[in-house]
């Protein structure tokens, strides 16, 4: 496929006028790579590199890992589709941190772009983190929520469990390792419903806005006990909070993406990451 035809259909399917970004200003060493397009918007085509897209790879960060594994496949004329154009950490003093420097120039010599949907892979669509997350779990999708940048985060549903234990074996083994339990509230389910905001969900606003819907339990990716407020307010309000960390609450929306790209008959394929279990 052409690869102006690709990105037209995906600023299509996925942005609105309300939404916004802020990634460029912290990514001004990479600029001579970085298209106007993204020094712009902060969203969508990062590096424009080629002008013909045989394949896409999926990942959730564009890890030194993830950009090794294209580039020893011999890769060329492909397309790397990111939830961020940064990488992560939250043990590092900056959490998020640059692209190799190197890997982007074999990439421009390779013919492979880079693409990146942030707020607009969160906002709330068939596609979208939380809703994949959801889904995964066995979550009824009643409603969204958690507004920011033009895009809903989140989503409210009801599941056929009772417990919070019980939930937190089933999360644990849907992500494919142990999630965090803080345990702040009632050990039953409110009304069987459930909030679901992936990556980083544990925000006080959130939080807030569950309380108005009736909800105790929060499931996200991000729980460290290093946001001391939020953590605080929820002790207070006695609602439950469980963490995945934030590459294994996202990858389920990387991954479906593949089947968005399959029904546009190019060829895609997601590139596994590693969770940083200190998030939680």
């Amino acid at each position: 496929m052409k690869a102006n035809d690709l990105y037209m259909i995906l600023e299509k399917d996925f942005v609105n006028e309300s939404m916004s970004d802020i990634w460029f200003k912290y990514m001004e060493e990479l600029k001579e790579y970085i298209c106007d397009n993204f020094k712009t918007r902060s969203m969508g085509l990062v590096c424009d590199f080629t002008h013909y897209i045989t394949k896409v790879y999926t990942a959730v960060f564009p890890t030194y890992q993830v950009m090794s594994q294209i580039i020893d496949n011999n890769v060329e004329n492909a397309m790397l589709f990111v939830h961020h154009p940064s990488n992560w950490d939250i043990t590092k003093k900056t959490p998020f941190y640059l692209m190799d420097k190197g890997q982007l120039k074999i990439f421009k010599q390779r013919n492979i772009s880079i693409f990146c949907y942030h707020v607009p892979l969160d906002n709330f669509s068939d596609y979208s983190t939380s809703v994949a997350l959801a889904k995964k779990l066995g979550i009824k999708i009643t409603e969204s929520f958690a507004l920011s940048r033009g895009a809903k985060n989140g989503v409210i549903g009801t599941i056929d469990i009772d417990s919070i234990e019980e939930l937190h074996k089933k999360f644990s083994e849907v992500i494919g390792h142990q999630a965090k339990l803080y345990m702040y509230g009632h050990k039953s389910i409110k009304d069987s419903k459930v909030a679901v905001v992936a990556g980083g969900g544990n925000d006080i606003r959130y939080v807030k806005e569950i309380l108005d819907k009736g909800v105790n339990t929060l499931i996200t990716g991000i729980s460290s006990e290093t946001y001391k407020e939020v953590h605080q307010y929820e002790k207070e309000k006695e609602i439950n909070l469980l963490g995945g960390t934030h590459y294994s609450t996202e990858k389920f929306a990387c991954q479906s993406m593949c089947e968005y790209f399959r029904k546009l008959g190019v060829e895609a394929e997601f590139i596994e990451g590693v969770p940083i279990l200190e998030d939680m």
